[in-house]
């Protein structure tokens, strides 16, 4: 492991922490493809899809830690919608991530495949008037709300991933929520996921521990960037970032499938 293979690894990292913190997103949606095709197209050995998805259950632990950090001051952050669906959530990605070792490198990467679809498509459906909700009025359907993040966290414990790029879908499109509360909630749900996604994967022998730690490093550097110019940045804008991310990611991951 050489200083190109470790500055590879933290660029990366940075890179997937960084638009985590932007969008609400634990980050594996972008770490996934990344660590899985990168390496190799630079030369290096690849990982393989068992250990991305426990390297990037751990980096989406500590990058979601860290946006949630950036938002705790102000009111973005709905503490009744954390609960009802982190513990849903939790409980699945438990179920999901040690559920993932018996299946096959392929079988990883269609549910990934699936759930980035599922993702793109929601992200299409208007969302009409959602910012104009004052915050302090939000409210959304509890059973649903658990029930979603209980099948989202079982399909994202088995890639590693914290779910945030299909919570922030959810969030949006059928429980209506503020785009901004919505990013930031999302942060501390997809924490929850990530806990039971990162204690499946490093029981059942599937993480890397070098890249994971410098994912780590970079996750907590880059993060709260996202986050700060997050906070600036047009909903709109926010919203198309998102749906070019997932589609692009929907795209590459279908193409090496099929």
């Amino acid at each position: 492991m050489d200083i190109a293979w470790i500055i590879t690894i933290l660029l990366l990292g940075i890179v997937g922490s960084f638009i985590s913190g932007l969008l609400g997103i634990g980050g594996a949606i972008i770490n996934f493809p990344m660590l899985l095709y990168i390496p190799p197209m630079l030369g290096f050995t690849a990982f393989t899809a068992h250990e991305v998805s426990g390297i990037s259950a751990l980096q989406v632990l500590f990058a979601s830690i860290s946006g949630v950090w950036a938002y705790r001051k102000g009111s973005y952050l709905n503490k009744q919608l954390i609960i009802y669906m982190g513990v849903a959530i939790l409980t699945g990605s438990f179920f999901g991530s040690f559920t993932s070792q018996s299946l096959s490198e392929a079988s990883v990467n269609i549910v990934y495949g699936v759930l980035a679809l599922i993702a793109a498509i929601m992200m299409f459906v208007p969302k009409k008037n959602i910012d104009d909700i004052p915050l302090e009025q939000v409210s959304f359907n509890k059973f649903l709300a658990a029930s979603l993040a209980l099948i989202v966290g079982i399909g994202s414990g088995i890639v590693g991933a914290g779910g945030g790029f299909l919570l922030v879908p959810i969030m949006l499109v059928v429980l209506r929520i503020p785009t901004r509360m919505t990013i930031a909630t999302s942060l501390a749900v997809t924490f929850f996921s990530s806990i039971g996604a990162t204690i499946g994967k490093v029981t059942t022998g599937q993480v890397e521990y070098l890249p994971a730690v410098i994912l780590i490093v970079a996750s907590l550097i880059a993060a709260p960037l996202g986050v700060k110019m997050g906070k600036r940045m047009n909903t709109k804008i926010l919203q198309m970032i998102l749906v070019v991310l997932i589609l692009v990611t929907v795209i590459k991951i279908w193409i090496d499938i099929l």
